[in-house]
């Protein structure tokens, strides 16, 4: 079976930073063993991308028995043990760290974590902090967020939370290549939500990503507790980064600051990198700097997100990170009708810098279908340029963006209206594979894939290191 989009690479010429590199056969091999996630390719003279259509959007599992038995400010229903830990999730929080962060309704839990390398043998206990919040009739339960570590690498710890409850296990993260990705976008909580994240489980996977819009509790409360509980499973065993997206705003005016609850729920370790807000940060794991930048904050070029930016890219090392890749909401390259020119404004401020410093790949939510662009640069292929990748379909209640701008645009490659995942194997320094899975119920099925090569070792950084520089230097 020819691969899919063969038919596309012969009628366009190759670009030198994103077309399939002449690859050796033993590199081929091992991009298939890592190709871990179980579920078919896409099969012959099935319909893909853009001819591809998606049944309507499922309703979501928990809500709409929400919206007939509960008001929008009511408690979730009490678990079987008020010091039972609930909605336990994971976030890396500095190096060799981890973030445990669970919720109690009995407040006099203490916020402690006792974990090991084996089963019920604890040998290492640490304190954290607790926090919780109040919006409109709604009382949060106590947030515990603790700090563990330092951790080996790579290594499978069982951790108890509060000192009572069930015992769960997490595995570190790998501190070289290969690193494995789960990325998805504007999850949501439907039926569509639960068969992504299943057809995330079956993958062998290091940490997941999420580009924004989580739980659309869309100031219905008790609908962060139910997202809590549906993703326990998976985001309590490997580290979830997220940032936040227009969902997460929650603000009344006059009476509510935005992200209250994102805040209070999600705590991802942007004092560890130096921000000032939990709305943007970064970190490191394996030979990648991630960045995870905030859509619905400020970010021009007075803003403290932009200096913080700058900062931060200043300080990379690529003979150590080789991969540089940037997380954000608003889609700064969308071909499709939703949304369209919602990201123009942050791209004209924030574009120029992450282009200087090499950004390899850009990956966006927000837009209800996936799409991924060739490297572009101020609207155009460039080689030197990012790739840009828009994944917010991870099965959200909104149902799929359906409309595409027609003729595609010279710098879309791929665009397709259905739910689906996305996994980034990082195979080594120089090379690493992209597929995006397209959510078929049962079984996920391998629809676009791509090797995209580092620009960390190519001619784009000599030729601008001295523009970089000037960019990192301006006031």
């Amino acid at each position: 079976m020819e691969p899919l989009g063969a038919a596309a690479a012969r009628r366009r010429p190759p670009s030198p930073a994103m077309a399939a590199p002449a690859l050796l056969p033993l590199l081929l091999l091992l991009a298939l063993a890592l190709s871990s996630c179980v579920g078919a390719a896409a099969a012959s003279g099935a319909p893909v991308g853009e001819d591809y259509v998606r049944p309507p959007a499922r309703p979501r599992l928990g809500q709409r028995r929400a919206l007939l038995g509960l008001f929008p400010w009511s408690k979730k229903k009490a678990s079987a043990s008020a010091s039972d830990p609930q909605q336990v999730h994971i976030s890396l929080s500095g190096e060799k760290h981890m973030r445990i962060t669970w919720v109690t309704d009995d407040n006099s839990v203490p916020s402690v974590v006792d974990y090991g390398t084996k089963s019920n043998t604890y040998t290492s206990s640490s304190d954290g902090e607790s926090t919780s919040y109040s919006y409109l009739m709604y009382s949060s339960g106590k947030i515990h967020h603790v700090v563990i570590g330092p951790l080996e690498d790579n290594t499978v710890y069982y951790y108890r939370c509060g000192g009572r409850g069930s015992e769960f296990q997490l595995k570190t993260p790998p501190s070289q290549f290969p690193l494995s990705l789960a990325v998805v976008g504007d999850l949501g909580q439907t039926s569509w939500t639960t068969s992504t994240l299943n057809h995330i489980k079956q993958c062998e996977y290091d940490m997941l990503l999420l580009p924004g819009d989580l739980s659309y509790a869309d100031y219905m409360q008790h609908l962060w507790d139910s997202f809590g509980e549906l993703v326990e499973p998976l985001a309590s065993t490997r580290p979830w980064m997220v940032t936040q997206g227009n969902h997460e705003k929650e603000m009344i005016p006059f009476f509510k600051s935005g992200f209250q609850s994102y805040n209070a729920r999600w705590k991802m370790p942007y004092e560890e990198s130096g921000s000032t807000s939990n709305l943007y940060y970064s970190f490191e794991v394996a030979g990648v700097h991630a960045i995870m930048l905030g859509s619905y904050t400020d970010y021009d070029e007075s803003s403290d997100q932009y200096a913080w930016l700058k900062a931060d890219l200043a300080n990379i090392d690529r003979k150590r990170t080789p991969w540089l890749v940037v997380l954000l909401h608003v889609p700064w390259y969308n071909s499709n009708w939703a949304h369209q020119g919602e990201g123009d404004s942050m791209m004209s401020a924030m574009e120029p810098l992450l282009h200087a410093a090499h950004v390899d790949i850009i990956i966006a939510g927000h837009v209800h279908a996936y799409e991924r662009t060739e490297r572009v640069y101020k609207g155009g292929v460039n080689p030197c340029g990012a790739v840009h990748i828009t994944i917010g379909d991870g099965g959200n209640r909104e149902g799929l963006a359906r409309r595409y701008h027609n003729p595609k645009p010279l710098w879309s490659v791929f665009r397709e209206a259905s739910f689906g995942h996305g996994e980034l194997k990082i195979v080594n320094s120089t090379h690493a594979h992209w597929t995006w899975h397209r959510n078929d119920d049962e079984e996920p099925v391998r629809t676009d894939n791509v090797w995209i090569t580092s620009l960390a070792g190519s001619q784009c950084v000599q030729d601008s290191s001295r523009e970089f520089r000037k960019i990192l230097m301006s006031p």
